[in-house]
């Protein structure tokens, strides 16, 4: 089983970037001994020279080598631009108190598929958002930039947790950035998609907007399954407390168990089909599962856009 990563651990590597060259490493191991072994995961920094193009780049020392002409991938050379998309309202902070949480979870995701992108030369930007769009930075190839992401995921992460109650705005949030994105690109977002239930017309209608500028999308819906879904608690009284709002109700668990499964299942099942409808890949991400298959569901959406 794929090993979970400890918050603790960022103490003992020092920074996020080598916590994501572990589980991509180990991602890619794993991937060669599944079902997808025979699935492309080549990082080249060499591309096949073209007749009619420019003969600067070639790279002479390889072609004494193989006989064959190559020109050098330079950092600005991409072939997909990613945009990241991290909800840090203060419903990801859950469970409060464990070693992984909805933030904590979505930040590591987030740096293994940047680290990704890094290996096959792709630009990736980032974007952090509670009630508004906190950092967005435009999608880059470079090493300097790839480090300037990962500084950013591991300070936000730490402030995130120390700040004040902040709400969710994900509906405006998705809508600056489609405006922002001006170039077609795949946007991957990570959120618990606890909005107000009230709007979820002017949700898809947010979402609509992504894909009506040409981007594609997947959406990880991050989750703790087993106590957010499933409502697996212990029989006794809780103080159940919103953590965007602060507003708290008393209750016993098994007196409204079943109702509260069956409504919250019936709400995420309407998301998932309307994301189906818009062609929006939709993934429930449950933060007790680990990383292969968000990094996977990421690697088959690049595969299907080339």
């Amino acid at each position: 089983m794929e090993s979970k990563i400890q918050r603790e651990k960022i103490a003992n590597f020092g920074n996020i970037d080598l916590l994501a060259k572990q589980v991509v490493e180990g991602f890619i191991t794993g991937l060669h001994k599944s079902p997808y072994h025979g699935f492309s995961v080549e990082f080249a920094e060499h591309k096949l020279y073209n007749k009619g193009e420019s003969t600067r780049h070639i790279d002479w020392k390889l072609f004494g080598k193989t006989d064959k002409l190559f020109t050098k991938k330079y950092e600005e050379e991409t072939n997909l631009r990613c945009q990241i998309v991290i909800d840090c309202s203060s419903s990801m902070l859950f469970p409060v108190g464990a070693e992984q949480t909805k933030l904590s979870f979505s930040v590591y995701a987030a740096a293994s598929i940047i680290e990704l992108l890094k290996r096959q030369r792709d630009a990736v930007g980032l974007s952090l958002f509670t009630d508004k769009i906190n950092l967005h930075t435009p999608s880059k190839s470079s090493v300097r930039h790839h480090r300037y992401l990962f500084n950013e995921l591991e300070k936000n992460l730490k402030d995130y947790t120390k700040s004040d109650q902040s709400s969710t705005s994900t509906i405006q949030t998705l809508h600056d950035i489609a405006e922002l994105s001006h170039k077609r690109s795949l946007i991957v977002i990570f959120s618990d998609l606890l909005d107000d239930p009230e709007k979820t017309e002017e949700f898809y209608q947010a979402l609509q907007h992504l894909k009506h500028n040409k981007h594609e999308v997947i959406v990880f819906h991050t989750i703790d399954k087993k106590r957010e879904i499933d409502f697996e608690l212990e029989n006794r009284p809780y103080n159940f407390v919103d953590m965007e709002t602060g507003e708290s109700i008393k209750l016993q668990p098994n007196q409204f168990k079943e109702s509260y499964v069956d409504a919250i299942g019936k709400y995420f099942d309407s998301i998932a089909l309307k994301c189906a409808d818009y062609s929006i890949e939709f993934m429930p991400a449950d933060i007790n599962e680990g990383y292969n298959e968000v990094l996977l569901k990421y690697l088959l959406k690049r595969q299907k856009l080339h």
